[in-house]
């Protein structure tokens, strides 16, 4: 029996949990056996003036060390860490080449420096694809043989991440950067002089207008007479769309729009069937749904009309912790 620690970092907090699995029964389901979230403003950390690069990613690394020793004591039999981290990692290093949500962070090395602090194998893997990979976990654990080999799956959070299995195995890129669909350009700033800046550096990406905070932009500036509009996040913006704020209702179609853009481009690159939704905005399916399979039947091949099928994801938080646990199992 192995036990695991999975971690599913955030921008403003992350989530550790303890994962046993049967590694003699391959066809075992993974249990979550412990679950803790912790508020961890790494964002704001990354981004402040009164902290270097260097002291922001020590306290990084301290906050996360401090978590594991939480529970460590109470689990002595924990082998390894999986974490999932919001940026590019190099799968041949470990390193994590840079963050967009986390900006400052270059080149840094959380496997080594996290595993020296606490004297346990540390696995760092892309949070998107260590959620993919739970997903695809899960699935093939509850119901084998029902589902493919292959499955996209897109994150809709502050920003938005992708992560791809493609005939079951994890597939990062050659640099560590596949799935990057929130930069995927939907907005061309040639063609729209509008199109809003981006953490990477360009402009008009889709998680700009499909994620949580790209929902609240869109909803601040058909508003911006509004002195409360700004302060608005996506939760919020949801409820006043389910009453009938027609602004509202608005940016959650334009996310769905988005979304079905960037998708409908990875559908004629990446031929798979199964695609999840997950992610703290997907709560707001309903408000996109319309608009994001529209804009998806429109932008599709012929070839590929009605032959995708787009779930939302039942595993909440789950995912992330789980998928992390289970890949660092991987290379125990």
């Amino acid at each position: 029996m192995a036990m695991l620690i999975g971690i599913d970092i955030g921008g403003t907090n992350f989530r550790l949990g303890v994962v046993k699995y049967d590694i003699n029964n391959p066809h075992s389901q993974p249990r979550l056996i412990e679950e803790m979230r912790f508020q961890a403003d790494f964002s704001n950390l990354c981004k402040s003036d009164q902290y270097s690069s260097k002291q922001a990613w020590q306290k990084i690394l301290t906050t996360i060390a401090t978590a594991i020793e939480s529970v460590r004591h109470q689990y002595p039999a924990i082998s390894a860490v999986g974490i999932g981290f919001p940026g590019f990692i190099d799968p041949d290093t470990q390193k994590i080449s840079q963050s967009p949500n986390l900006p400052g962070l270059s080149d840094v090395d959380l496997s080594a420096d996290l595993s020296q602090m606490i004297q346990l194998l540390v696995i760092t893997e892309n949070d998107a694809l260590a959620v993919a990979y739970g997903e695809y976990v899960m699935r093939c654990a509850q119901t084998p043989g029902s589902h493919s080999q292959s499955l996209i799956y897109l994150g809709l959070g502050t920003g938005v991440g992708g992560g791809l299995i493609l005939n079951g195995q994890p597939f990062p890129g050659q640099h560590g950067v596949a799935m990057e669909v929130g930069h995927i350009t939907v907005k061309p700033s040639a063609v729209d002089s509008k199109a809003r800046l981006c953490g990477c550096g360009n402009r008009g990406c889709m998680e700009q207008y499909a994620s949580a905070s790209g929902v609240a932009i869109s909803y601040f500036e058909a508003q911006p007479v509004q002195a409360n509009a700004q302060q608005c996040n996506a939760r919020e913006i949801a409820a006043r769309a389910h009453q009938g704020d027609q602004n509202a209702i608005a940016a959650y179609n334009l996310a769905g729009e988005t979304l079905a853009q960037a998708l409908a481009h990875i559908l004629k690159v990446i031929d798979v069937t199964d695609v999840v939704i997950g992610g703290g905005m997907s709560a707001g399916w309903p408000l996109m749904e319309q608009s994001f399979l529209q804009q998806l039947d429109q932008d599709l091949i012929p070839a590929l009309r009605g032959k995708v099928k787009v779930s939302i994801s039942s595993m909440g938080d789950q995912a992330g912790i789980i998928g992390s646990a289970m890949l660092a199992l991987r290379k125990v």
